[in-house]
């Protein structure tokens, strides 16, 4: 094991650790300076070796009396845990006391959805008969009716869609790919789409073998995908804010008001862990406090007068 080391000195070589021997981005070396400045202005001048693991609470406690986000406290200590974890394996320190600090938790963000109304109005505002409109078409119903991310979506090749099956393979994360029905509303959307619009889009490209083609007969961008939903939710007249996901959440929180098992859509979604998908679970609230308060004798107060519901 090393000498006595200053934090100062620690964090410095981390640091240098970071942009030399990790070839860490810029950003991040911006953001952990920062955070561990933050961090020896906390310790005082002392030697690392001194530091425990009630030092590094007492700073995430700091940081949150200061009013700092979650999210940016979480940030901070990684940085901290980072450092640490670095002199312990270097020795210049015997332990790494901050392994065990855990970030705050992260306050929960219910994802923005639209009702079933609302989708119907934005899926019924999207009219025409021209290239564009038919595509722009297809590609919400596609959206809404599979629960694809947009990347997922304008990934689609023609040979992806298998209209006898009624399914269409999804390229998601981490190149794992998943099978996905498609309704009847989508795919009638999708073969109009084919038949009357990609040939005329498509024939202006070099042949390219996506489903989703832009006016040069390449393939449909993210950013343009992102383009034609907001747009569309404008022309609706829609006053939801939407998102890249909006559909995806759609589809995710009506399954789930609709009564299907949460595994089933975790797997319809291509979450990796089912407690991404719960979080859906929290948007249906409203939908269980209505069955109940239809459904449960005593769910409300009884009237004046009325008989007490038998046990």
């Amino acid at each position: 094991m090393m000498g006595a080391v200053r934090v100062a000195d620690a964090v410095e070589a981390f640091l240098h650790h970071l942009a030399v021997e990790r070839g860490s981005a810029a950003n991040t070396l911006r953001s952990y300076t920062g955070d561990l400045h933050r961090y020896l202005e906390h310790l005082g001048d002392r030697d690392l070796a001194e530091v425990r693991t009630a030092d590094v609470t007492a700073f995430v406690a700091a940081l949150r009396d200061g009013q700092l986000a979650a999210s940016s406290t979480a940030r901070a200590l990684a940085a901290v845990r980072g450092l640490h974890r670095f002199a312990a394996r270097d020795g210049i320190v015997a332990e790494d006391v901050a392994r065990d600090v855990t970030p705050p938790a992260q306050p929960l963000r219910l994802p923005r959805t639209l009702t079933t109304d609302e989708v119907e109005q934005l899926l019924a505002g999207c009219v025409g008969d021209g290239p564009v409109a038919l595509r722009d078409r297809a590609l919400l119903e596609v959206l809404y009716s599979t629960g694809a991310r947009i990347s997922e979506a304008v990934g689609l090749d023609v040979d992806d869609l298998d209209d006898e099956q009624r399914v269409v393979r999804l390229h998601g994360k981490g190149g794992k790919d998943r099978i996905v029905p498609v309704g009847r509303p989508a795919l009638a959307a999708v073969d109009a789409y084919r038949v009357r619009a990609r040939p005329d889009l498509a024939r202006r490209g070099r042949g390219s073998p996506a489903l989703f083609v832009n006016a040069r007969g390449a393939r449909l961008s993210r950013q343009s995908a992102w383009h034609v939903l907001r747009g569309a939710a404008d022309d609706a007249g829609l006053t939801t804010e939407v998102s890249p996901h909006t559909l995806r959440h759609c589809f995710a929180t009506h399954l789930l008001a609709g009564g299907a098992d949460v595994r089933v859509v975790q797997e319809l979604l291509g979450h990796a862990s089912v407690t991404t998908t719960q979080i859906y679970t929290h948007v249906t609230v409203d939908t269980l406090r209505e069955v109940y308060a239809t459904s449960h004798p005593r769910a409300v107060s009884p009237r004046r007068g009325a008989r007490p519901t038998p046990s």
